[in-house]
Parts: C-alpha cells; sequence; structure tokens
C-alpha cells in the first residue's frame, strides 16, 4: 500500500495522503457494520425485504481528524433513526475516533484488547455483536496495512520515542512510543 502511494505520487499525510484515505476506508466500513446493525440485516439479503426500514443512500460529512478533512459517505435509513454512533450527527471534529486507532496499536492489536477498547468508547450503545463486527473490520484494514511489502534496505533509520502520559486503570503513567522512520533509496 505504501509503495503503491509512492509509486503513484501520493503524499503519506495530508487531505489527500495515505492516512486520510486510510482513515476514510476503515470508518465508512464501521459505518456500514453500523447501518446493519442497526438495521437487523447486511446489505442486500433478503431479510430486508418488506421490513419497514431499510437502507436510503448516503448523506456527505466532512470531518476533521489529525490526518486532515476526511469526505465520509454516511449511510441513511428510509425512517431516518438510524444515529451513528462513531461519527455522531453534528459532530466535525473526531478525536475519539482517532484515539480509538492509536490505541488499537499501542494494544499490540490482539482481538480481545480491540474489542475491550471499542467497548470502552462505544459504551453501552452498541451490541457485543456490533462490537466484534466493527473489530473485524478494523483488524482487517490494519493487517493490511501491516502486512504491505517493505524494502529489504532502509538506508537512513530514524528512531525516536515520544513520551505520552496515558491513563490506564485510572491511574496516569508516562510511557513510551518507540517511532522508527526509515528512509529508501527513492527519498532524494
Amino acid at each position: 500500500m505504501l509503495a503503491d502511494a509512492e509509486a503513484s505520487g501520493t503524499p503519506i499525510d495530508g487531505p489527500d495522503g495515505l492516512l486520510a484515505q486510510m482513515t476514510k476506508a476503515v470508518l465508512e466500513r464501521a459505518l456500514d457494520v453500523e447501518i446493519a446493525d442497526h438495521l437487523g440485516y447486511e446489505h442486500g439479503d433478503p431479510a430486508g425485504y418488506g421490513s419497514g426500514n431499510s437502507r436510503n443512500g448516503h448523506g456527505r460529512k466532512t470531518v476533521l481528524t489529525t490526518a486532515g478533512p476526511v469526505d465520509l459517505e454516511v449511510p441513511r435509513d428510509r425512517n431516518g433513526t438510524f444515529t451513528p454512533v462513531i461519527v455522531p450527527k453534528r459532530k466535525r471534529r473526531l478525536g475519539q475516533v482517532e484515539d480509538m486507532i492509536l490505541s488499537l496499536y499501542a494494544r499490540g492489536m490482539s482481538t480481545r484488547d480491540i474489542t475491550e477498547h471499542l467497548g470502552e468508547v462505544y459504551g453501552a450503545a452498541v451490541s457485543a455483536a456490533t462490537v466484534s463486527r466493527v473489530t473485524d473490520v478494523v483488524v482487517d484494514e490494519i493487517a493490511a496495512w501491516q502486512s504491505r511489502p517493505v524494502d529489504p534496505v532502509y538506508p537512513i533509520l530514524y528512531i525516536d520515542a515520544i513520551r505520552i502520559k496515558i491513563r490506564d486503570g485510572g491511574v496516569v503513567a508516562n510511557k513510551a512510543a518507540h517511532v522508527v522512520i526509515g528512509v529508501d533509496r527513492l527519498c532524494g
């Protein structure tokens, strides 16, 4: 994915960058899971015929993230009863979602940890089945990014640690977030 972005000239950050595209993909897939849970059936499932409520297209919404503004297509239902949890109505800043995504990385990506964290973020507003399905969506997106091909050699490596305060079990502690940036032979 990173090599494709580099080959096509797509920047990593910014409004059209790879990070914004990944954020958009993860959020839209999670929104699809949310509406399926709300309606009680998947898109195209015959169980939805004559159910009294169905999908009714998408609404456009621009949300502000640290990756830059991200244009989302938020699904709607015919009765107007769908209220997304991930991207709440009338909210443009998604610090909660960014914290969730960063926490998924910070916790080492075990499915159990991700499920617990999504449960903490969503609270009682989302069923355990939805948390499990959203977890599957997020794990798929991040696993694809983690399994992307990388170069065998990076002539320059920048290695650093950022100290951040983390609340863990009601106690605030300093933790180190280790960062490694590799510069390949193509980056002048």
